[in-house]
């Protein structure tokens, strides 16, 4: 490994160089989820290297609108959001074109809970309840229309819809304020820990023909995965979920330089970013160049291509 880390710094210290005076606009997520807190770990891991990075908080779609918009320069995506981008389906309008991978990082699970007292199990059970996602913008809420969508039920069939933080959704369900909580993270997820250590939960899990339906009918993107038994207090079953990738995307035309710097203070810090989320405790340069349906940066490509043939 030392190996990799001194041909890096000599390959990229020119590079490395180039970057000086870079400004950086750094779309994350909402706070509450680990995007925000990996964008100030990654802000950090460059501040010697001369690039300045302004974490701004975000959501999968809004990023990828702001990459593609030049508002952003990095930003954190969902690869169901950011193939949808580069393909022009909506929620974007236009195929985007200057939109490139950075790096591949680790699954998110899409998780939907209901209070225990609601008595909602399934996704049909949501009709006529009150429910509480990210804001529009987010793929948390993009999900959850799908959600409702494959299961033949939209927003007009709820008795209301909050849009909110995370530590906000969780007020609003200890406060008898809402019945449902829709978010896409991690497992597991520190704001149902919160909820779970003060309300009896239901997890509601979908089947694999509800998930193939949503592969089908709505983004081939969508993956199946399951919450083990024990994730969270009172959680005695595997859940099976849907879920997506988390990225990170580039503008295309982002400097060689920096992107070289980029990807070689992540890999030498990756630690850092595993204590923030531990699902990349076990992260290889092999995960992180999978591009799944998103082109990877030329200098990206350059990065993977020399790191991994040693």
């Amino acid at each position: 490994m030392r190996k990799i880390f001194a041909t890096g710094i000599i390959a990229f210290g020119a590079m490395a160089g180039q970057a000086d005076a870079q400004q950086l606009r750094f779309m994350t997520g909402p706070q509450g989820g680990a995007w925000y807190p990996l964008g100030g770990a990654i802000q950090a891991m460059v501040a010697n290297d001369g690039i300045s990075i302004q974490v701004l908080p975000g959501g999968g779609v809004a990023n990828a609108q702001g990459v593609q918009g030049g508002q952003a320069d990095i930003a954190f995506g969902n690869s169901i959001s950011v193939v949808d981008a580069l393909e022009g389906r909506e929620p974007f309008s236009g195929q985007a074109d200057n939109i490139c991978l950075l790096a591949t990082l680790y699954p998110q699970y899409f998780h939907i809970v209901a209070t225990r007292a609601s008595g909602v199990e399934t996704p049909e059970d949501l009709r006529g309840r009150r429910i509480v996602t990210q804001p529009v913008g987010n793929t948390a809420e993009q999900v959850t229309r799908a959600v409702l969508e494959t299961a033949g039920l939209t927003y007009a069939d709820m008795r209301g819809v909050d849009y909110v933080s995370y530590s906000d959704a969780v007020g609003l369900l200890q406060d008898g304020n809402a019945e449902v909580f829709t978010l896409g993270t991690t497992v597991p997820a520190s704001s149902i820990m919160d909820l779970s250590n003060s309300t009896r939960l239901n997890f509601v899990a979908l089947t694999e023909e509800f998930i193939g339906r949503m592969q089908q009918e709505i983004n081939p993107g969508y993956a199946s995965l399951v919450i083990p038994a024990g994730a969270y207090p009172g959680q005695d079953e595997e859940v099976i979920v849907v879920g997506y990738t988390t990225q990170i995307i580039v503008r295309c035309d982002l400097d060689d330089g920096v992107v070289g710097t980029l990807l070689e203070r992540m890999w030498e810090n990756r630690g850092d970013m595993a204590s923030i989320n531990a699902v990349m405790r076990d992260i290889t340069l092999e995960d992180m160049m999978e591009e799944g349906g998103v082109p990877l940066h030329a200098a990206a490509r350059a990065f993977y291509e020399e790191h991994t043939s040693q």
